[in-house]
């Protein structure tokens, strides 16, 4: 035997609940008077008041991650605002110039703008004798996959001698980047060379590290191209507060590298 249950509404609006057995109707009443011996109302007021706290700290945790992502984003931008720079006029003198790595080709093969304008920037910076040496830092997590090799040889093709270059390998992020251009290879001063918005988190990391470092901003890429990575971005800064909240340390440190 099988049974069905319906809500339907009559012509007159009434809604009725309807129990069906074998499409026959066997019993139909009021929808309220059904709700009321279903549902006690005491029931339904603490599930209504359930559903409204839920949705109140769902607005507040949306509300709260909205001001730690723009709150995050605007004091990264007025910590750097007057240690970036666009021209090598303006830029300090530095010995060393550590180059953010990238990868060189985005999917389909193309070259990746941001690895292009990097690679130009460091060769204008050198060429103006504003640096005298490049840390080039990347990931190498696989021999398959080398950012810091592969800048190196590009800078040479633009220039730049061989043992003018040093290579870390293990550049995973920002952070880690900045802190063994300190730890590992000794440099308490130094500029960095990668598009604004990533200078911006990189002198952040600096300054909270007492390193002295400027950077040297690299042409950026137009919205259309660089719209995820700058929305990327946003949230790379979130996470670079929490890591220096909680002293996070880069994921290999190792031996010291004289550079000279």
């Amino acid at each position: 035997m099988a049974i069905f249950n319906w809500y339907i509404k009559t012509q007159k609006g009434k809604s009725l609940y309807i129990e069906f057995i074998n499409d026959s109707i066997i019993n139909d009443f009021d929808l309220k008077e059904w709700d009321k011996k279903c549902i006690p109302q005491s029931k339904m007021k603490r599930l209504k008041k359930i559903l409204k706290t839920v949705a109140l700290v769902g607005v507040l945790i949306v509300t709260l991650l909205l001001l730690l992502i723009f709150g995050a984003d605007r004091l990264v931008e007025i910590s750097a605002s007057e240690k970036v720079f666009n021209s090598t006029k303006e830029i300090p003198y530095n010995k060393v110039g550590l180059l953010l790595g990238t990868a060189k080709k985005v999917r389909g093969g193309h070259i990746n703008l941001y690895y292009k304008y990097r690679i130009e920037a460091a060769v204008e910076l050198y060429n103006a004798q504003k640096i005298d040496f490049i840390i080039v830092s990347g990931d190498n997590a696989t021999r398959y996959y080398d950012e810091p090799s592969t800048i190196k040889k590009d800078l040479i093709n633009k220039g730049i001698p061989a043992e003018k270059i040093f290579l870390d390998h293990a550049g995973f992020r920002t952070f880690d980047s900045v802190v063994r251009c300190k730890e590992i290879f000794g440099q308490n001063s130094f500029t960095i060379i990668s598009q604004q918005f990533h200078n911006e988190r990189a002198l952040f990391i600096a300054k909270h590290k007492g390193i002295n470092a400027v950077g040297f901003n690299a042409k950026n890429v137009n919205v259309r191209h660089g719209f995820k990575i700058r929305l990327r971005e946003r949230l790379a800064r979130v996470n670079m507060v929490i890591d220096l909240v909680f002293g996070k340390q880069p994921k290999f440190l190792g031996e010291k590298i004289e550079i000279k």
